[in-house]
């Protein structure tokens, strides 16, 4: 489904997808936020976008796994609280991941190794109400090659089962209970920009 193979409009597209769709929900991400966190994931997110998209023609110009090393440096750098470590990790991993195999690496198994060092330096698992509970079913669906379309959906869809979870890390955590009934920011910013990289690929890479 996914190649290791990208071009300056491509990884300047994907770009300008991510940051227009954290743009557009960067209100609504600090408003779930508020609700069991510090209120502003979606300044964040917006920061760290904004300051990726002020990078574009110089990471449009390199190889997909280094131009996803690069972003998630810039993400780590710029976006603060839990998630730009987060973010950065899954883009550094990726990145590495498939720069180091020549090639010869799949980006399902990429990814998976990505996600497992995501958790690892959240020290966070399925099921605790972070992003993670998004990253694991987009990966199963990218192991049985799903549709793009398909993976799309499962992400938003995972990110809505995050309202019924109790918080198990970071400060939603602290309000025990009382985080259930919110959808977690976290897996909410993933599940946009899984749709957003998928609804861009479908329209300008498709099958």
């Amino acid at each position: 489904m996914l190649v290791v193979v990208a071009h300056a409009a491509l990884i300047g597209g994907l770009i300008e997808a991510c940051r227009e769709v954290i743009a557009a929900n960067a209100d609504h991400l600090s408003e779930l936020d508020r609700a069991i966190g510090d209120g502003d994931h979606g300044t964040n997110m917006r920061r760290g976008l904004e300051a990726v998209y002020a990078e574009r023609n110089r990471l449009a110009e390199l190889t997909l796994p280094k131009a996803l090393e690069e972003i998630g440096l810039i993400l780590v750098m710029s976006v603060g609280g839990a998630a730009g470590p987060l973010y950065g990790t899954l883009l550094i991993e990726t990145g590495r991941q498939l720069a180091g195999s020549n090639g010869q690496i799949e980006f399902a198994r990429a990814l998976e190794l990505a996600i497992t060092a995501v958790a690892r330096r959240g020290r966070a698992s399925p099921g605790d109400k972070t992003l993670l509970d998004v990253l694991y079913p987009v990966h199963a669906e990218v192991v049985r090659r799903a549709g793009l379309a398909h993976i799309c959906a499962e992400a938003e869809r995972a990110a809505s089962l995050t309202f019924g979870m109790r918080a198990m890390r970071g400060r939603a955590a602290f309000l025990g209970d009382r985080s259930v009934g919110h959808v977690d920011p976290g897996a909410k910013s993933c599940a946009l920009l899984t749709a957003a990289i998928c609804r861009f690929l479908e329209e300008h890479c498709p099958a």
